[in-house]
């Protein structure tokens, strides 16, 4: 079917539905609200069906029309999207829920999740103009807007924590970024980001401040874990994603996605209950959720080693609120050393070394089905948002070193 790349309606203000022009660059809305982009969804339905979809390239642009690139010859690709949803039949077995699956992030390109953001955020703001993104992260969000911002040929700067996984420094470094460490929190290089944009004269000069939820097109691209994970399971939806949540884009993306794709009538039934993973050493979504609050209030001192949701304060905390709760789903900590010990057993289990974020969800999953949240019969989707490979230091390799002419032990 013929029609326009892309059936982009407009911009609305997460918190006051206030229409924004979607073909300017945008920030946040006048009160400092994230901006969702919003379809003209008729349009898509009369366009294309999920069988036009079915015989369309295997990455994430195949959903075209409900991504806001307008023309394609302005799409910045590495090949990201249609990771694979693998079965987990052992780890499932072994916590107590047989139909287990995995959505394995760690195979786009940069590694983590954050490759969906930052080839349709990269595309779009290149396409309206803008010669230079600037960003704090906990790491894998610059690496992958700096790799992105590289095949587009923009600048990219890039501020993150001194903690932050060395891997994704020297992603961010090799990919050309200008690159600063910073002796605090991903909060403390969002404001030395802020100032730097500012006085390197922002849009006026080319630049744009892609902070999480400050531009509306990360979510987009993100928004495509969700309608992969409807066209894998056959256009129909699990029964549960649990996701980890540091500035939420994923959980809030995924939701969106869904309510899009039921809107369209490509999906039907109720939404799959979402549930928000955090660590317990920075949880301020759990206690939000369970104190019957609409926003999160930032811990005195967080910190965990599942470092990418390591966020104390995020931006758009009331969405993932409305789309926990809205979904009958929960909010859950969980120890660092539980979810460590969830990244080595998934390994032994099934074979993949998954990043400790993921492993947050999969310890997540035994706790709820321990508790009862979980009878044991759904079908739970857990998602995993990066490569163990990026965090190398959650496993300690203390083996025996032989001699050329040792044994190895019978």
């Amino acid at each position: 079917m013929s029609g326009p790349f892309s059936h982009l309606s407009h911009l609305e203000c997460s918190r006051t539905g206030e229409r924004h022009d979607a073909d300017v660059v945008q920030g946040t809305s006048r009160v400092g609200a994230p901006l969702l982009a919003r379809y003209d969804l008729d349009a898509v339905a009369a366009a294309v069906t999920p069988a036009d979809v079915a015989t369309r390239p295997p990455d994430l642009w195949r959903y075209h029309e409900l991504l806001p690139v307008r023309d394609p010859a302005r799409v910045v690709t590495l090949g990201e999207g249609m990771t694979p949803l693998l079965p987990l039949p052992r780890a499932g077995a072994r916590l107590g829920v047989p139909r287990l699956l995995m959505k394995d992030e760690g195979l786009v390109p940069t590694g983590a999740f954050k490759a969906r953001g930052a080839a349709v955020g990269v595309s779009r703001a290149a396409e309206l103009g803008v010669t230079g993104i600037a960003m704090p992260t906990n790491g894998n969000a610059g690496a992958a807007w700096s790799a992105y911002a590289a095949r587009a040929g923009l600048r990219s700067l890039v501020a993150m924590p001194v903690d932050a996984p060395e891997i994704t420094r020297r992603e961010c470094v090799v990919t050309g970024a200008e690159l600063y460490l910073v002796d605090g929190l991903i909060g403390d290089a969002g404001r030395l980001v802020n100032a730097a944009v500012t006085a390197r004269g922002g849009l006026g000069a080319g630049w744009q401040e892609t902070s999480t939820l400050k531009e509306p097109y990360r979510i987009e691209g993100k928004k495509t874990m969700g309608l992969e994970i409807a066209e894998q399971l056959g256009w129909r939806m699990p029964g549960v994603i649990l996701y980890p949540t540091g500035g939420g884009v994923g959980i809030i993306a995924i939701h969106k996605a869904l309510l899009e794709l039921r809107e369209l009538g490509w999906v039907s039934g109720d939404l799959p209950r979402l549930v928000a993973v955090q660590a317990e050493g920075c949880a301020p979504i759990v206690d939000a959720f369970h104190a019957g609050l609409d926003e999160s209030t930032a811990p005195a001192q967080p910190r965990t080693v599942a470092f990418g949701i390591t966020v104390p304060k995020a931006l758009g905390d009331f969405l993932v609120l409305d789309a926990v709760r809205s979904t009958g789903g929960t909010a859950i900590a969980v120890s660092d050393a539980d979810l460590l010990e969830a990244e080595a057993a998934l390994a032994r289990d099934e074979g993949t070394w998954i990043c400790p974020e993921g492993a947050a969800c999969v310890a997540a999953v035994g706790q709820l089905r321990e508790s009862g949240w979980l009878r044991g019969d759904e079908e739970v989707v857990v998602l995993n948002t990066g490569t163990g490979l990026i965090y190398p230091e959650t496993v300690v390799a203390e083996v025996p070193t032989l001699s050329v002419d040792g044994v190895i032990p019978s």
